[in-house]
């Protein structure tokens, strides 16, 4: 099997797996400090800033979705791409993570090529992308028998489409299902060029009331087009595709609300006037 050698392990998360299972029996510590939700889940989104950052939260999402029934397969939306870019798809071999290799669930990448004009890598021809690679550990750890296909999406309708595909092929194919979108939400400040409201406490709180928490309701909702035109209009999702593409499969699959697991900023963690939101959403 060939191996898609990881490029964030050992930086933005540990590369020992002893390591990363201290770190996520400490991001589980800190999700049972808050009321958690019930229900057998079926799609999750997820942050993807480094685990000091965001870790938690992904950890805690990814924990809920395998707590009743794990799946066979995990759909895993991603990457950082804008709306002229083509979706992007590795159809074979595995992914490198600590506790060890991720397949890719071939027969169902294969299908999803057969419908949709991807542009494809391999496991030696890639683009880093830690939109993806950093829920990787969470997703083995949690349910180290599943087998994965990890999609990049564009924020156009046609990614909709193919969350809408995943569903449908994956039930014709009697593949036991269960869906990740990865995003991060505003990005404010100088480091990122976005400062519409200057600096300082009141940034920080029109991001947290207002810009976050419209593209978090818009989620919790269930709308997947309105993640997409906040996205573009608000810069308050840096992966709206991801997001809206597993809020259409989760529908496909059944689910009628969202449940908002955790809310947080990198402020939180390294107080500055550049920072970055984080939600995790349960469906």
């Amino acid at each position: 099997m060939q191996v898609r050698r990881s490029a964030f392990a050992g930086s933005w998360y540990p590369s020992d797996p002893g390591d990363c299972e201290r770190e996520i029996r400490s991001f589980l510590a800190e999700g049972r400090q808050t009321p958690q939700p019930e229900g057998n889940f079926v799609a999750g989104i997820v942050p993807h800033a480094g685990w000091y950052f965001s870790g938690s939260i992904a950890c805690n999402v990814i924990a809920h979705l395998n707590a009743l029934a794990s799946a066979e397969v995990i759909v895993l939306f991603g990457m950082h791409l804008g709306p002229g870019d083509p979706a992007v798809i590795m159809d074979h071999g595995a992914w490198e993570t600590p506790f060890g290799p991720l397949p890719v669930a071939e027969d169902l990448a294969a299908e999803l090529v057969s419908r949709f004009p991807f542009q494809l890598e391999t496991p030696q021809r890639f683009t880093p992308d830690n939109t993806i690679e950093l829920q990787l550990p969470f997703v083995k750890y949690f349910n180290p028998e599943a087998r994965i296909v990890a999609i990049g999406v564009p924020p156009v309708e046609t990614s909709l489409e193919i969350a809408a595909a995943v569903v449908e092929t994956a039930a014709r194919l009697g593949l036991g299902l269960k869906v990740i979108g990865s995003t991060d939400l505003t990005h404010y400040g100088s480091n990122y060029a976005f400062t519409p409201h200057g600096s300082g406490a009141a940034a920080l709180a029109w991001v947290r009331g207002e810009n976050d928490r419209q593209v978090i309701e818009a989620m919790l909702a269930m709308d997947a087009r309105r993640v997409l035109s906040e996205g573009r209009q608000h810069h308050n999702a840096c992966c709206s595709g991801a997001a809206a593409a597993a809020i259409t499969a989760a529908g496909r699959l059944g689910a009628v609300q969202g449940h908002r697991l955790a809310y947080a900023t990198s402020y939180d963690k390294h107080p500055g006037e550049s920072f970055v939101g984080y939600v995790g959403i349960l469906f």
